[in-house]
């Protein structure tokens, strides 16, 4: 998995993410992966992607194809979520289904958890297709915990939206073994 982390904090919003790929026991450092980023950039947009590392090239290649997907709000990433889905589907064979009790989930899984930064705030963006608008930070990954509890723990004592962030990237790596460094980072300045 991984750990990927967005603040929001006065006029700046900062996402933040490990290197770190893993498969089994295998792990894959950015020394080894060319295409070890976790945080992509499209329009405006920062999105860290969790899961599987096949989400990333889709990703990619889905929000690459000049379509007009909307970001900035909640709703506005809940639509083009739900607009994006049969397209995962159907041009790049998502299996939405994630094992074990399917029949008790309420909706088809996107497989995917992200978090979005962009000048309008920070967002989630979960597998069912739940959309989270965040006043402070949040973190997503096996690391999430760890990044959680430090963030939570230095956001009122530091200024910098990049700087909590990048405490709670160094948390998950110092104790979440799915999670490594060196990290990236971008902040963007959030419109009035």
């Amino acid at each position: 998995m991984s750990t990927i982390v967005a603040v929001r904090k006065g006029t700046q919003a900062c996402i933040a993410a490990d290197s770190l790929t893993t498969y089994g026991d295998t792990r894959q450092s950015s020394v080894y992966d060319l295409s070890s980023e976790k945080i992509h950039r499209f329009d405006d947009n920062y999105m860290g992607i969790v899961g599987s590392a096949a989400h990333h090239i889709v990703m990619q290649s889905l929000l690459a194809d000049g379509s007009n997907h909307r970001f900035d709000s909640r709703m506005a990433i809940f639509e083009s979520l739900l607009y994006l889905h049969p397209i995962l589907k159907d041009k790049y064979f998502l299996n939405p289904k994630e094992g074990g009790e399917e029949d008790e989930r309420p909706y088809e899984s996107s497989q995917i958890d992200a978090l979005i930064v962009n000048p309008h705030g920070i967002f989630g963006a979960f597998s069912m297709r739940e959309v989270f608008e965040y006043s402070r930070f949040w973190a997503i990954g096996s690391g999430a915990e760890f990044a959680l509890g430090a963030m939570f723990a230095v956001y009122d004592r530091l200024d910098s939206a990049e700087e909590i962030a990048r405490i709670g990237v160094q948390a998950g790596a110092e104790f979440n073994a799915a999670t490594a460094l060196p990290m990236t980072s971008y902040t963007v300045e959030l419109v009035k």
